[in-house]
C-alpha cells in the first residue's frame, strides 16, 4: 500500500537534496569506515566493525524511507487554490477573540510543519478548526487547555 503524501515544491525539494546528501556524502563515508574497521583484523571481536556496519544498516533504511517518500509525493499546485477560503498553503492572520492576539500562520502538509516559521500543520486542531473558512468567520477550536474562538482577519495571496 502506498502511503500518498502532499508536498509544497520547496519541500520536495529539500527531501530530494537530503537524498542526495545521504547518498553522495553519508553512504561513502560509512563505507570507508567500514573499510577501516576491516583493516584492523579479525572481524568477529571488532566493536568499530559492528558499529559501522550498524550505522551503515540504519543509513540504508533512511536512505530507502527518503526514496519512497519521493516516489510516492504529489506537489500541490497552488495555481489551482482558491483564495477566499482557507486551504492548504493558505497564510492566515486571525484574531484570538478572548485575549485579542493577532496572529499569522501558514497552514502546510503535516511533514513540512514548524512552528518556528509560523507554519502549522493542516492536521493540527487550529488548522482543522479553520480550513474552509471565509474572512470575517470565526472558529470555535478545542485545544488541550480548552476551547479558542479565533476570528480569520485574512487570507493573504500566495
Amino acid at each position: 500500500m502506498t502511503d500518498i503524501k502532499y508536498y509544497t515544491k520547496e519541500g520536495l525539494e529539500k527531501l530530494k537534496l537530503e537524498l542526495e546528501h545521504l547518498v553522495h556524502s553519508e553512504r561513502p563515508g560509512i563505507s570507508q569506515q567500514i573499510a577501516e574497521a576491516r583493516d584492523k583484523g579479525d572481524l568477529s571481536e571488532n566493536a568499530e566493525y559492528d558499529a559501522a556496519k550498524n550505522a551503515q544498516g540504519m543509513l540504508e533504511m533512511r536512505i530507502s524511507k527518503v526514496q519512497d517518500l519521493i516516489r510516492n509525493a504529489r506537489l500541490i499546485d497552488e495555481s489551482k487554490l482558491d483564495n477566499t477560503r482557507v486551504l492548504i498553503l493558505s497564510t492566515v492572520k486571525i484574531k484570538n477573540l478572548k485575549t485579542n492576539t493577532v496572529m499569522t500562520y501558514t497552514l502546510v502538509p503535516e511533514n513540512e510543519a514548524d512552528i518556528k516559521s509560523a507554519k502549522l500543520s493542516v492536521n493540527s486542531p487550529i488548522a482543522q478548526g479553520l480550513l474552509g473558512k471565509s474572512v470575517g468567520d470565526t472558529a470555535e477550536i478545542c485545544i488541550p487547555a480548552g476551547k479558542i474562538t479565533f476570528e480569520i482577519v485574512e487570507i493573504m495571496d500566495r
